[in-house]
């Protein structure tokens, strides 16, 4: 691409129109250096982009810019498939947006972006951005998985060391990045276990190895996008700054 697009759009007016700052202050920031297209920093207000093609960033983080790209979070369910169809007639991810006539006309096909078992709730993304979905399942990447899980037991001192340290699976070694305790409750406790794998089952089999099965898991966070207080079932779209820091993750 040329370093300026004749029939595209200003790039104030683009930066304003996503949602980053209004015309005005957008303006200051491309004066102020910290606006990038395509890798090279804009300080010149005539700037004109193509919204479809551009990769734009303000300080850093990458800001999406075309109107038929969808970024959603969902809180799923516990015994809600994740797969958008199921010839068993099962619940599944795809039956909250069959209905959904004006998503799927913006966005296509939807997909979503690995997967939650069946006894597992919490965060699962949908996204039609083919590229960012994939480098978020792809294990070279190590986006971070947070989850909260309530187990069977006492946790021992021991425990956060030896998962630190990784812990022998049949399908071989597995470490999470973090682990913490959070609460802990009669025969039972609260932990935090914040992982980089994406094998099946595996913060289950994790700590059922170091001998604390799972009663209940949900995912609370994928990268820097946290479920926060979303209820379960129910769907909502990534803002700029989450979208931003899931492309900044797998280096987009």
């Amino acid at each position: 691409m040329s370093d300026s697009a004749p029939e595209g759009v200003r790039l104030q007016k683009v930066l304003a129109q996503a949602g980053i700052a209004s015309r005005r202050a957008a303006e200051e920031l491309i004066a102020a250096g910290r606006v990038s297209v395509d890798g090279k920093i804009v300080r010149e207000m005539g700037r004109r982009v193509d919204p479809e093609r551009a990769v734009v960033h303000v300080d850093g983080s990458r800001i999406q810019l075309r109107d038929d790209q969808v970024y959603l979070a969902l809180n799923k369910p516990v015994g809600m498939l994740s797969t958008m169809s199921d010839d068993q007639g099962r619940l599944c991810v795809g039956d909250l947006i069959m209905h959904r006539t004006e998503l799927l006309n913006q966005a296509g096909r939807l997909f979503h972006v690995g997967r939650l078992d069946q006894d597992t709730e919490g965060l699962l993304l949908l996204t039609n951005d083919g590229e960012l979905g994939h480098r978020l399942m792809h294990p070279s990447y190590e986006v971070e998985k947070t989850y909260v899980a309530e187990v069977q037991g006492q946790i021992g001192r021991d425990v956060g060391k030896r998962l630190r340290e990784g812990v022998e699976l049949e399908d071989g070694p597995v470490k999470v990045h973090s682990f913490r305790l959070v609460d802990s409750l009669p025969g039972r406790s609260m932990v935090e276990v914040v992982i980089h794998e994406g094998r099946k089952h595996v913060v289950r089999r994790l700590l059922d190895e170091v001998g604390h099965p799972v009663e209940r898991l949900v995912r609370t966070a994928v990268g820097d996008v946290r479920l926060g207080d979303q209820r379960p079932g129910k769907l909502r779209p990534l803002n700029q700054s989450e979208i931003g820091s899931l492309y900044k993750a797998v280096g987009l």
